[in-house]
C-alpha cells in the first residue's frame, strides 16, 4: 500500500475523503509499525471517514462475481472487495495506486459492465491520486 500524505494534505478540504473497513485491515497488517502509524495518522489527521461495516453479503457477492468474471483475478479478492464496497456505497471515485488490477480504462470499463448487470448504475471512477490532481 503506498501512502501519499500531500495528497490527503492538499484535498482533504476539497473532497469527501473515505476509507473502507478492508483498507483499516490491509492497514492492520502493514509489518511496518512506524508506517502502519503512518498510515494510521494520515486517516486521523485529514478526518478521513471510515465507511461503516455495512451489506457485508452484497460486498462479498460482487466480489465473487468480479472474480468469477476475470475482472480482478482470484489471487487479488481484496482488490474485488474494495470496488465492490465502493460500488455498494455509491462512492464516486476509488482511489488507488494498483495500476495492473484496478487503475486502468480496460478494468474500469469491465467493472462498469459488471456493476451495470448486477443493478448498480452509479458510475464508478478508478484514478490513481495523480489523475484526480491533474483534474484541479
Amino acid at each position: 500500500m503506498q501512502s501519499d500524505e500531500r495528497f490527503f494534505a492538499v484535498y482533504a478540504d476539497r473532497y469527501d475523503l473515505f476509507v473502507s473497513q478492508i483498507v483499516l485491515l490491509e492497514i492492520n497488517r502493514t509489518p511496518d509499525p512506524v508506517y502502519r502509524n503512518k498510515l494510521r495518522k494520515v486517516i486521523n489527521d485529514h478526518a478521513i471517514e471510515v465507511l461503516p461495516d455495512i451489506d457485508a453479503d452484497r460486498i462479498k457477492k460482487l466480489a465473487d462475481i468480479y472474480v468469477k468474471q476475470g475482472v480482478i483475478p482470484a489471487t487479488k479478492m481484496e482488490d474485488a472487495l474494495h470496488v465492490a464496497y465502493a460500488t455498494v456505497c455509491k462512492m464516486d471515485i476509488l482511489l488507488s495506486w494498483n495500476f495492473k488490477h484496478l487503475v486502468n480504462v480496460n478494468k474500469e470499463a469491465r467493472i462498469l459492465a459488471v456493476n451495470a448487470e448486477e443493478g448498480y448504475h452509479h458510475p464508478l471512477r478508478l484514478l490513481s491520486p495523480l489523475e484526480v490532481e491533474d483534474e484541479n
